[in-house]
């Protein structure tokens, strides 16, 4: 635990940076955040009985619908004092030219309706293209949940996805997807898990003493993660179908910062069973264990290129302070990819590849903030600004998105933006949250 040092194995590591900025243009495009928005009015659904419980339902379906479309990223939002008078439930009641021409001036329309039937909650829902008047039609779908808050949120969720599908180049929605992450909340710090939006969080450990770095696995059914249960910095697998803890191997020394193999059957991680913290890689039941770096120092948070699977990204402190290093996933053909000094950590990789988010601190006295690199040119961009404290990037299945920790508003919090730095939006209050990962 003394070599680790910078590291702080309590908080695993991880420091940040600054350094000047290029422009967005080449980063935007990259990551289809450049195109323009397509602006939509999304008409609020309406319940097609008087039934108090179906409204209550439905205005639950609107405003998640709402919300994760305001997430999205690629959608501009017409505002609903811009809406005609008359709200259509189906299509032989919508008005091209009313939704049309200004002042709503929109390209798409998102509406429908609600029922009941047979005791289920029963949205139909559509999306036209208003400017296509002879075949307007884009989406129709209905959704059979339960009548149930939690069941209405699932239903708005997929809707929304479909649209983002739909008028995203065929790139799936994350309204359905989750976070893991650490919090203090309950006296002990304790892997969590919520909606992406933030709705849902709840425990999924309980051991009583200090977990940390949560990470999922590809197919989204077990997170690894550290734990000090047993005294020891130990890697933990747990099962989302089962509830239980899988097997994996406690080996000597400190063991931290899981990082699971884009094919799900193999696992990078730090450990210091050879009395010096490296890269290994095995199996996930810990088996054909590999040692990928030998250098003197602190060698962790491995993370894979998702898109390859062929190069691990990795923090060493080798050149005297903690840096990003790119190796293939057999330890060969190494390289810093930082190397403009600081402190340079937290590495995600996005999923296609292209980039890698980052925490960095320029100098000792400068800020931490968030960074992206485009790999093959090097050329970097600072997302976050005179906003506290940010680090532990991690990137959302769409690449269009991060999650990350702030200090912000206070106490360490985790927190979402727009893969440009843009819409921060806070996830957690209670207590203090960091080390967030996305699902797949």
């Amino acid at each position: 635990m003394r070599r680790l040092g910078w590291a702080s194995v309590g908080s695993i590591l991880l420091g940040l940076a600054l350094v000047p900025g290029f422009g967005q243009d080449w980063f935007s495009t990259g990551i289809n955040l450049g195109a323009p928005k397509i602006r939509l009015a999304v008409s609020p659904f309406q319940p097609v009985t008087p039934d108090p419980a179906l409204a209550n339902l439905t205005t639950e379906f609107n405003q998640v619908l709402w919300n994760d479309l305001d997430e999205s990223g690629i959608v501009e939002l017409v505002s609903k004092s811009d809406y005609p008078v008359k709200l259509p439930r189906d299509p032989e009641e919508v008005s091209f030219k009313a939704w049309s021409d200004p002042p709503a001036a929109a390209t798409m329309l998102a509406f429908g309706k609600a029922e009941l039937l047979n005791g289920n909650f029963v949205p139909t829902a559509r999306l036209d293209d208003v400017h296509n008047t002879a075949n307007p039609s884009v989406l129709a779908k209905r959704y059979v949940a339960r009548p149930d808050e939690a069941s209405a949120r699932a239903a708005a969720h997929r809707f929304a996805n479909e649209i983002v599908q739909a008028l995203g180049g065929g790139l799936p929605g994350i309204a359905l997807s989750r976070l893991a992450f650490v919090s203090n909340r309950t006296g002990r710090s304790e892997i969590w898990i919520m909606d992406f939006d933030g709705y849902g969080q709840r425990a999924i450990t309980n051991f009583g003493s200090l977990s940390l770095t949560p990470r999922w696995s590809p197919d989204d059914t077990r997170i690894a993660y550290t734990s000090y249960a047993s005294g020891n910095p130990d890697i933990y697998i747990f099962s989302l179908e089962t509830f239980r803890r899988i097997p994996f191997p406690m080996f000597r020394g400190l063991n931290t910062t899981p990082a699971w193999a884009p094919d799900g059957k193999r696992m990078a991680f730090c450990s210091s069973m050879s009395g010096d913290p490296e890269i290994y890689v095995s199996d996930v039941n810990g088996g054909n264990l590999q040692r990928l770096t030998f250098s003197p120092g602190v060698d962790i948070s491995p993370v894979w290129n998702p898109k390859t699977g062929n190069d691990i990204a990795f923090v060493s402190d080798r050149s005297g302070s903690p840096q990003i290093y790119i190796m293939s996933s057999v330890g060969t053909n190494l390289r810093r990819l930082i190397t403009a000094g600081g402190d340079a950590s937290s590495p995600s990789w996005s999923p296609n590849g292209l980039f890698i988010a980052f925490s960095w601190r320029v100098t000792d006295t400068g800020t931490y903030d968030i960074y992206v690199i485009e790999i093959a040119s090097g050329r970097t961009i600072q997302l976050t600004h005179d906003a506290g404290r940010n680090e532990h990037p991690y990137w959302s299945p769409d690449g269009r998105h991060l999650v990350f920790e702030s200090n912000r508003s206070g106490p360490k919090q985790v927190w979402t933006m727009l893969a440009d730095g843009s819409n921060p939006r806070q996830l957690t209050t209670q207590g203090e949250n960091w080390n967030p990962s996305w699902s797949n």
